[in-house]
């Protein structure tokens, strides 16, 4: 069921692109770099690698910084972070689910 804002849905939907997961582990390794620097590494274009880090920055991944007439990308960790709790609540509720299930077949065993 969802419920209120489904904050991560967009930091999920960016990242099921293996490109983009590219990049966002090439920041995370470099700290920033522009879009030449990261198409350089990549087998497609700058304008391709552009249009990937623009979806980055619309699910609030990548941050821009323009300095001259370069474009600087760098991470962004607040909408991970987000995404990550997300994750581990799901987890813990499973959690609890098998912690119960395991609890009810112990009972089950010792009443035979």
């Amino acid at each position: 069921m969802i419920t209120g804002h489904d904050a991560a849905g967009p930091v999920f939907a960016a990242l099921a692109d293996p490109t983009r997961r590219h990049l966002v582990s090439h920041l995370a390794e470099r700290g920033e770099a522009t879009a030449t620097e990261l198409s350089a590494e990549l087998p497609i274009t700058r304008q391709a690698v552009s249009k990937h880090l623009a979806l980055l920055g619309d699910a609030g991944l990548v941050a821009a910084t323009r300095e001259g007439r370069e474009v600087r990308y760098r991470l962004s960790t607040p909408p991970l972070d987000d995404a990550m709790a997300w994750m581990a609540a799901v987890g813990a509720r499973w959690d609890e689910r098998l912690a119960a299930l395991r609890r009810h077949v112990a009972r089950s065993d010792g009443s035979r």
